[in-house]
């Protein structure tokens, strides 16, 4: 049986904060203990707290190209030039939407910069994602086995727009210690037909199950741990769900 077992009382994650212990904490007021085969799954908003990921607005000149796409999208300037300088390509601009490909190569709005859940209302200050977060997630896998000598793996959850539908669910930016992609061409059917495209996403899969606890709004959990979820396959990185731009189909 798979369960979905959210993580309270971590408290507030500042710059700096060591997000392993909040998670055992987390652990321990739930009532909790890492088990072999647990997946821990850690919103980006505190691993790019943690990280100290901050920047504040005020600092920040933009340039010609920020304040023309802020004059067409009508947003902030200085945080279009926030977005620019973490993106490799803008994708769309117009009036209350900027979509960009961030550098990590993830398509998204705002280059995932962040102001919900950072602090007051009404504040100058922004979260930017991770720098690395395959590296994030096998860094955090690794101090929680120095802690309790059970290497938990670790999906680190974003929330992201489709193309086409409403609403956003959760996927995995950072993944350590699962194959964040299943791929399973070659395998056969119940019908003994080989399977020529499917390939499974299941970083993405286990991060929107934890979606389900930790929510998008003021519901306060941050991690939730995942149970009996078994999944085969060789550890691959979140960066393999990134389909290459050679295989762009929509541009």
């Amino acid at each position: 049986m798979i369960q979905i077992l959210p993580l309270r009382g971590m408290g507030e994650i500042e710059p700096g904060s060591d997000l392993a212990g909040a998670l055992l904490a987390g652990l321990d007021t739930s009532g909790l203990a890492l088990q072999p085969g647990d997946i821990l799954v850690v919103t980006q908003k505190i691993v790019s707290k943690a990280e100290g990921r901050f920047v504040e607005l005020s600092a920040v000149t933009p340039g010609a190209r920020a304040l023309e796409l802020a004059e067409t999208t009508r947003k902030d300037p200085r945080l279009v030039e926030l977005v620019l300088s973490e993106s490799s390509d803008v994708v769309r601009a117009v009036p209350g939407v900027l979509i960009t490909r961030h550098r990590l190569g993830l398509v998204m709005a705002n280059a995932g910069i962040d102001r919900s859940n950072i602090g007051p209302a009404g504040g100058e200050r922004v979260l930017l994602l991770p720098e690395d977060p395959d590296g994030s997630a096998r860094a955090l896998a690794g101090a929680m086995e120095r802690r309790t000598a059970v290497r938990p793996a670790v999906v680190i959850s974003d929330s992201f727009g489709r193309p086409w539908r409403h609403g956003v669910v959760c996927v995995a930016i950072g993944v350590a210690g699962l194959p964040s992609l299943l791929d399973r061409r070659g395998d056969v059917d119940r019908d003994g037909r080989t399977l020529e495209v499917t390939q499974i996403a299941v970083g993405d899969m286990v991060a929107t199950a934890a979606g389900m606890a930790t929510g998008e709004g003021a519901e306060g959990i941050p991690a939730v741990l995942v149970r009996g979820y078994a999944v085969p396959g060789e550890e691959r990185p979140a960066t393999d769900l990134v389909r290459p731009l050679t295989e762009d189909l929509f541009r």
